[in-house]
């Protein structure tokens, strides 16, 4: 497995745990403020909220990374053209030069040898 690889998926391990603290917090949180629930109720409030917030969660990132696919993709072809357009500019702009230190040495050989 590439280093690069290794380190995505241990960066994707830590966003996700980090994720889930998140939902957990709020969830707690949630249920601070129903001072009603008895201790079965309360967790199971927080499990139900948990799992919707890990959902919610889930969803909105794969809707970032598929974004972020189409953006790589499209920004690669953006980069390939431009890419080509410098190459075309340079290889026509020494075509010129060359075109133009022909004419020059060619004038210059038809001067000198009269």
């Amino acid at each position: 497995m590439p280093l690069d690889q290794a380190v995505n998926e241990i960066e994707g391990f830590l966003l996700w745990e980090a994720e889930k603290d998140r939902a957990r917090t709020r969830a707690q949180d949630f249920c601070a403020g129903l001072p009603w629930l008895t201790d079965t109720q309360r967790r199971e409030v927080e499990l139900r909220y948990c799992q919707d917030q890990r959902d919610a969660s889930r969803t909105y990132l794969e809707r970032i990374a598929t974004r972020s696919a189409a953006l790589r993709t499209e920004y690669e072809g953006v980069y390939r053209a431009l890419r080509r357009r410098l190459i075309t500019a340079f290889l026509s702009g020494t075509v010129a030069v060359a075109v133009l230190v022909t004419v020059v040495a060619v004038v210059v050989a038809g001067l000198n040898a009269r």
